[in-house]
């Protein structure tokens, strides 16, 4: 049997990037033969086996074919006699088809193994697919926006992006799980440039089918695409903050609605929920001052009083996108500094144990404090 370092840390390897994990084959081998050298299995849909010092995962070569819908609509066939250059076919793009031998130790050794010629792929820049089997899987074309996102220098080739419009006609798309999409989805939004995660949904026609319709429409005005970038540039890189600054424009209902389709985290959704929120007060009072009121619901639903670091993160990611908030920033400032003590001792004392009676009172004395603030 012999074993090789296949996909990703190959492609890496020679893009001079630091490679964190790696896929591996075995060819020549069985499972048997796998369970006698030590190796755990643990594949349910094909044969992969745990290293038994190393813990790295190690797959039999093997071939696949389409037998149902979505990208888990496979059989798959190992077998001793499964070549490396059939395995490699299976892969979706040319630069990610490629291979080396490993030696006894894990160390790679010998030429790249390049079938499917990767590597004159990889120096022009460009996506290609490496088979007409491509098209099967439609996780693949959400794989190929989250590296678009990943390596904005690369193109998708014509034909590759036909096979990708392919997959949108056959409604494959629809197959997918909603956690595979939020995982492509999420990968992509914190690459360094999820533009072009969202292009290649919108160039293949996926977008109307994967993203909320409100953001489609808007995704399909240069200008919209363009602020969303030069916000992107100014703004953090984690997941909350590009996925919030997607959705601000859309209402949080419609934010709630494609959260739940998507199985996004909660923390993530109320984020983006939250900002959304903002963008609609900031808006209502974009040519008047702000009503203490209206501005306290606000802070109410960001739930500044027990989550205090998100609100100002929130905030300070809306100073970002020059929203008029400092005004905001001095009343949440305010209303959080109001002495608990004194509002309880307010009180009378035989309402001191209802819960309703306290709540108004710390109501009315932050409405007081947002108030005092709004007037300075």
């Amino acid at each position: 049997m012999k074993i090789y370092a296949v996909g990703g840390a190959i492609r890496d390897t020679l893009m001079g990037l630091p490679v964190h994990d790696i896929d591996y084959v075995v060819v020549g081998s069985s499972v048997e033969e796998m369970v006698a050298k030590g190796f755990r299995p643990v594949g349910k849909d094909f044969p992969v086996f745990l290293h038994p010092e190393t813990q790295a995962e190690y797959a039999l070569a093997r071939t696949e074919r389409k037998t149902g819908k979505g990208y888990k609509g496979f059989n798959f066939y190992a077998d001793p006699s499964i070549t490396l250059e059939q395995d490699l076919e299976r892969r979706d793009l040319t630069i990610n088809a490629m291979a080396q031998e490993v030696d006894a130790d894990g160390k790679q050794f010998g030429p790249i193994i390049d079938p499917y010629n990767g590597q004159e792929d990889l120096a022009a820049k460009v996506f290609r697919h490496v088979s007409d089997a491509f098209a099967e899987d439609p996780l693949r074309l959400l794989r190929i926006a989250r590296f678009a996102a990943r390596f904005p220098e690369f193109r998708v080739a014509d034909e590759t992006l036909d096979a990708l419009k392919a997959i949108v006609r056959t409604g494959e798309l629809n197959a997918l799980s909603a956690e595979r999409i939020w995982q492509e989805l999420a990968r992509g939004l914190v690459a360094q440039k999820p533009m072009h995660l969202f292009q290649v949904l919108l160039n293949t026609g996926a977008a109307s089918t994967i993203l909320p319709p409100t953001f489609v429409a808007k995704l399909s005005e240069e200008p919209f695409r363009e602020e969303l970038i030069a916000h992107f540039s100014k703004a953090g890189d984690s997941l909350e903050v590009r996925c919030a600054i997607s959705l601000m424009d859309l209402p949080a209902s419609e934010i709630r609605s494609w959260a739940d389709c998507v199985r996004m985290p909660i923390d993530v959704r109320d984020f983006s929920e939250i900002l959304s929120d903002l963008r609609v007060l900031v808006n209502k009072y974009l040519n008047h001052p702000y009503q203490a009121v209206d501005v306290l619901a606000w802070f109410n639903r960001a739930d500044v009083w027990r989550k205090p670091d998100r609100a100002q993160a929130i905030l300070n990611l809306a100073e970002k996108l020059a929203l008029p908030i400092s005004s905001l920033m001095n009343a949440m400032r305010n209303a959080q500094a109001i002495n608990t003590a004194d509002i309880i001792a307010g009180i009378a004392a035989e309402d001191r144990s209802n819960g309703e009676r306290i709540g108004s009172a710390f109501e009315s004395a932050r409405l007081s404090a947002i108030t005092a603030a709004l007037e300075s």
